[in-house]
């Protein structure tokens, strides 16, 4: 029996939000000078059929980031409509990124809001959430100790910029995106070569990473909570950029209830001290 629509356009939020969360940029094993740069452009696809954009955007000034998200969705010819910009800056500190402010702005067919973080000395010190609403009660609640040691989800694709080895995969990430605390665990799966529209001069492999996502807090025990939770196909595929230090993400798949979402780049601009490098898929 067919899903119900309800379902299929709950389905499309959940690929938009991870269209802005999970998304990484890792560079590679050695340690290479940041990036001054990364621009990037995914197709989203939703059970074969072209459903929208997604642009990243990381800029890196001496110790100081800045990162952008920005996705469009459109399905159900046209019926849903989404959009999210998303926004984090912080400082590095050696391999890792301290976020000190995130927001997150959205607007869909029927609904639109914000959620805003602030962090210091490691913590979330500040969370607003609008529209304001009260939770439902089923909700696991959100406590002290879960904001602790977290990173926004822009943030947590640096967390990964330090990788030792020749192996991406192998982490785990806690996350807390204002009003849901996770982890993200990261593990070898296999090889795959990339296509390109022209040669770049890069490496044509990809190392693919199995995702598993585990609810901590701020979530509902739903169906397609427990879906997701449970699922081990959920896959990151990250291409190696050496002379940039880069691992920059080539395709993303995502199980739900409704069907696969795939997020493929089309186009990778990356600017070093020393070049500049670009390609197409």
């Amino acid at each position: 029996m067919p899903l119900r629509s309800e379902t299929r356009r709950s389905s499309v939020r959940y690929i938009a939000c991870l269209a802005v969360g999970v998304t990484v940029f890792a560079p590679a094993a050695r340690a290479e000078p940041w990036p001054s740069q990364v621009e990037a452009t995914y197709k989203i696809a939703f059970n074969g059929f072209d459903v929208g954009r997604f642009t990243f955007r990381a800029d890196v000034a001496g110790s100081n980031y800045t990162v952008n998200g920005d996705a469009r969705l459109s399905a159900l010819l046209g019926a849903f409509r989404w959009q999210g910009a998303t926004r984090s800056s912080g400082q590095l500190s050696g391999s890792d990124p301290r976020p000190a402010g995130y927001t997150f702005d959205f607007e869909g067919t029927n609904k639109k809001g914000s959620i805003k973080l602030g962090f210091a000395n490691g913590k979330v010190t500040s969370v607003t959430n609008l529209p304001v609403a009260p939770p439902e009660p089923d909700v696991v609640p959100v406590r002290a100790q879960h904001l602790s040691g977290v990173f926004d989800p822009l943030s947590a694709v640096l967390v990964l910029s330090r990788t030792t080895g020749s192996n991406p995969c192998g982490r785990r990430l806690p996350v807390f995106d204002g009003k849901q605390r996770f982890d993200l665990t990261f593990s070898y799966l296999r090889q795959e070569a990339v296509a390109e529209t022209r040669p770049s001069g890069q490496p044509g492999v990809a190392i693919v990473c199995r995702v598993r996502y585990e609810p901590i807090a701020g979530h509902r025990p739903t169906a397609e909570a427990r879906q997701l939770a449970t699922t081990s196909g959920i896959e990151v595929a990250l291409r190696p950029v050496p002379s940039a230090g880069l691992y920059v993400p080539y395709r993303i798949t995502i199980p739900t209830m409704a069907g696969s979402a795939t997020l493929v780049a089309e186009r990778v601009t990356i600017a070093t001290r020393n070049e500049q490098i670009a390609f197409t898929h």
